[in-house]
């Protein structure tokens, strides 16, 4: 595919798209730098307005995501455990939700696709560039920007080429496949993979300030058959400074990322480095242990995803147990969906091994997901003894994390 670099200022202009959403976002100003040929860019990311901050829904949707059945069986009191050796599995109910507000996107990133502008999930858990198109029937859309191929004289339709994408949850996206140039953070890439979407389902037509989705996994699993499409970050690549992208996601504000180049102010100390695994598509290591406090459990066999697109962190059911052991009055509670705790206790602070010698280590602060008033909904819930841990925002909350595609590894380091 053919990366051409722009060489001024782009902005890219986000129109409210609903009558019940909130006013979008100014225009975000992004900008390129070159290098002898290579370069680097940065896209900010934006929260979306309508988010509404739900622990239950953050489980849900995670769960649907990876394809994993929806757990639906009585909680259990937590209890005190003094090793982590297996991968034993307790059930969590997922509450009804009927007059909740539809699960949103959290983060946006404006792009241009075929000279339109479009708001997309960036996602490393995925290795798909989906959109909202205007093949879909009009009941399927509900105020999203949708991409119209008619007026993009650059789009070009690929013959016999088609996507489907299904989760656990029963939300699906499918169509047709073409190819067009997408503009992120300025940089452009010609003759990208473009799915789109003739028809949707589930909370993708609930989700009104989301477009679509950039997945920035690995070519492997993207889902177009009979042919698999390359992604984003594979085709920007060659172009790239560095071969790498860089995730400062920090809670206090909405967060950035930056293609091909590893900014040295933006970390304390050095980088840990971790060799991943892309065979199935994702960012994935074997992570050796966990520490609650200052207990070190150990984890043998704990593969781990580095994924942007999941707000919370899945992890193995006596990893979980082991933190809210230690933590007064928290319970697994079913009308809540997850583990809850009174928010007057300070939590203990959780690391996650990235290696034998780095810890990364997240302030208890970090650990509550959603304030409920009384009671406080953790940022870590149990996978149901799924055979992965999905390593979400809360870890980047707390680690400059970078995505290296040239040596396939993970490097953290604390935020600066």
């Amino acid at each position: 595919m053919r990366c051409i670099i722009s060489s001024t200022t782009l902005l890219l202009s986000l129109l409210a798209v609903s009558i019940e959403a909130a006013p979008a976002p100014a225009p975000v100003p992004v900008s390129v730098q070159s290098n002898k040929g290579k370069t680097s860019f940065i896209v900010k990311r934006y929260e979306n307005p309508r988010f509404v901050r739900r622990g239950d829904e953050a489980v849900r949707q995670a769960f649907g995501k990876f394809g994993w059945d929806l757990p639906h069986v009585a909680p259990k009191q937590t209890g005190k455990v003094d090793t982590v050796d297996d991968t034993g599995s307790k059930d969590i109910k997922i509450a009804a939700a009927d007059s909740a507000p539809p699960a949103e996107t959290q983060f946006l990133v404006p792009m241009m696709v075929g000279g339109q502008a479009m708001t997309l999930n960036l996602d490393t858990g995925s290795s798909d560039l989906w959109v909202f198109s205007s093949k879909l029937p009009p009941s399927s859309i509900r105020g999203q920007s949708v991409f119209d191929p008619a007026k993009s004289p650059s789009f070009k339709l690929l013959e016999g080429q088609k996507f489907s994408i299904k989760y656990g949850d029963q939300s699906s996206a499918s169509g047709i496949v073409g190819i067009d140039t997408v503009n992120i953070g300025g940089a452009e890439v010609k003759e990208q993979a473009v799915e789109l979407a003739t028809k949707v389902s589930g909370h993708f037509i609930e989700d009104l300030n989301s477009d679509g989705l950039v997945g920035l996994g690995f070519s492997v699993s993207n889902q177009v058959r009979p042919t698999k499409q390359k992604t984003f970050f594979d085709n920007i690549m060659p172009s790239l400074e560095q071969p790498v992208f860089t995730a400062v996601l920090r809670r206090a504000d909405n967060g950035s990322y930056e293609f091909g180049r590893i900014d040295s102010s933006k970390f304390i100390g050095q980088l840990n480095h971790v060799p991943i695994d892309p065979s199935k598509g994702w960012w994935q290591f074997d992570s050796p242990g966990v520490t609650v406090g200052d207990k070190v459990f150990r984890t043998k066999g704990a593969t781990s995803i580095a994924d942007t697109g999941t707000s919370i962190l899945l992890m193995r059911n006596d990893v979980v147990e082991a933190y809210y052991s230690q933590v007064p009055g928290s319970r697994n509670d079913a009308k809540q969906g997850g583990f809850v705790y009174p928010c007057s206790v300070d939590l203990p602070d959780f690391g996650i091994m990235i290696t034998e010698n780095y810890t990364a280590t997240i302030e208890g602060k970090l650990m509550t997901f959603n304030d409920m008033g009384d009671l406080c909904f953790g940022a870590l819930q149990s996978n149901e003894g799924q055979p992965v841990q999905i390593l979400g925002d809360t870890l980047f909350n707390s680690q400059f994390v970078v995505f290296d595609g040239g040596e396939k590894r993970l490097s953290f380091a604390p935020h600066s």
